[in-house]
């Protein structure tokens, strides 16, 4: 007995020692997200579309797995994408996010935070939609960032950028004008980064603000796209059919009503182009990143904030439950990642986090509600969550459950419903809650909607008269609710 231990031990002391340290500790991947602004789901032409360019993008479909049913939560007012930013960063739902996403306290970590406490060398570039402090909580140095929501037109849009340098102190007040697209400033900052020698794993965060409006994409890219040959989306219309609470919205109201076909031509045009000059941006980045060595040892996200709905049921923005403006993009690549994989698994954005710490061995925070994806790279039957739950202001609440859509609205006292079957109608033009033959679906959903609504600590009581908010919830009011 003795012997074989002595044997075991001198075969054991034979092994390389980078095999002792495998066997120990998890693989330190790099990880670089690619976050986009306002790109729905259904605008890579490697998904579907034929009328939209996005060949980096298409590569990264090839290269790995895409959720195809992955959706945001929603929002408590217009900015939807604030929230969206801090679900996925935070992995917490939109009743837990603060001020709408305007805030990450200390007490909840983002996921590039956790990975700098780790050891990762972290770095962001682009927009953030949160305070100062989070940011330099989360991000040990960064550069052409941009703080706020969106380019404003008056002040040149993304053609002249305000953005800023890292700034240790966090004070970020010393903002300079760009003078070149801003999705550009976004890539240079990312690929000088990736030139610098790395000594350690890096997080990087290269968040862009494109095809957010204002609209104004590079000649070279709108010239593309002839609107004579853009179609006009299947579920068009010159107006939405009832009040959803958001018809006057600063979104809306970007194209008169009633939407005349041309002009949403128009709009469709000028939107693709934005993502295609963005997935030109992305190409040059990922490019970068196979010129420094690391490309096949970085996990890599793809994934959009939020939809638009440019001209979709008579609508132009994301103030909404529809698909258009619920479903984003999400592909992960990478090593492990199985290449040209498309799932339909339930998942929401906010899942992100868990499943960057399970795939790299990094200690998830209790403060996470979000669920892990990783299995959906080693079970091609993965089934991801049973059902979705999304909300808008205190004027719209739905749920998702095996291909069926609820949506219940909350407006000056009238509660309008559609029911969607989104297998056999994906663009939610006809609507079945009237149908005497669905009425048992109808109620068995909304059960299940209210009874999500009280699990997710929805501040809005379907027992109540008009969910206890008879009006639209104020922006003050909607600050409130989780300051």
């Amino acid at each position: 007995m003795r012997f074989h231990v002595v044997r075991w031990w001198c075969m054991l002391c034979l092994l390389p020692v980078n095999m002792l340290v495998h066997a120990q500790s998890p693989k330190r991947y790099n990880v670089l997200v690619l976050f986009t602004d306002d790109q729905r789901f259904n605008t890579i032409r490697a998904l579907g579309n034929q009328e939209i360019h996005t060949p980096n993008i298409d590569q990264l479909v090839k290269s790995g797995t895409t959720f195809t049913q992955a959706h945001i939560m929603g929002s408590l007012g217009g900015a939807v994408c604030a929230p969206s930013r801090a679900m996925l960063l935070t992995g917490r739902t939109v009743f837990q996010v603060h001020r709408d996403g305007g805030l990450i306290p200390a007490t909840e970590k983002t996921f590039p935070e956790m990975f700098r406490e780790q050891g990762y060398r972290t770095f962001a570039t682009g927009k953030w939609h949160s305070d100062f402090a989070s940011f330099n909580r989360s991000f040990a140095n960064g550069d052409n960032i941009f703080m706020g929501g969106m380019h404003q037109e008056k002040t040149g849009g993304h053609l002249t950028p305000r953005l800023h340098h890292y700034d240790s102190s966090g004070k970020y007040n010393n903002a300079f004008t760009g003078n070149q697209f801003s999705s550009v400033y976004y890539a240079d900052a990312a690929i000088r980064f990736l030139q610098e020698p790395q000594q350690q794993p890096f997080l990087m965060y290269v968040s862009f603000t494109a095809p957010h409006d204002p609209r104004t994409p590079p000649a070279e890219y709108l010239s593309r796209y002839d609107t004579s040959r853009i179609s006009l989306p299947g579920n068009f219309l010159p107006r939405h059919p009832f009040d959803n609470g958001e018809l006057t919205v600063r979104d809306e109201q970007l194209l008169p009503v009633p939407r005349e076909p041309g002009s949403v031509k128009q709009e469709i045009a000028k939107y693709y182009a934005m993502i295609s000059e963005v997935d030109h941006e992305i190409g040059r980045v990922l490019q970068a990143l196979r010129e420094s060595g690391q490309y096949d040892n970085t996990i890599i996200v793809f994934a959009g904030d939020n939809g638009l709905a440019v001209g979709q049921h008579g609508l132009l923005g994301k103030q909404n439950l529809y698909d258009h403006s619920m479903r984003v993009p999400l592909i992960f690549c990478g090593p492990g990642i199985p290449a040209n994989r498309q799932t339909d698994a339930y998942c929401y954005l906010s899942d992100v986090f868990s499943t960057l710490c399970d795939i790299t061995g990094i200690p998830q925070p209790a403060t996470v509600s979000g669920q892990s994806l990783n299995k959906a790279f080693t079970q091609p039957a993965f089934k991801g969550r049973p059902r979705l739950f999304m909300s808008y202001a205190n004027l719209q609440r739905a749920i998702v459950k095996d291909n069926m859509k609820l949506i219940i609205y909350n407006v000056d006292g009238a509660h309008p419903v559609q029911l969607f079957n989104l297998s056999k109608d994906p663009l939610e033009k006809h609507n079945l809650a009237p149908e005497k033959s669905y009425q048992k679906k109808v109620a068995a959903l909304r059960a299940q909607l209210y009874a999500d609504m009280h699990a997710y600590g929805d501040f809005c009581d379907p027992a109540k008269k008009s969910w206890g908010f008879p009006g639209r919830l104020k922006w003050e009011d909607a600050l409130r609710i989780h300051p």
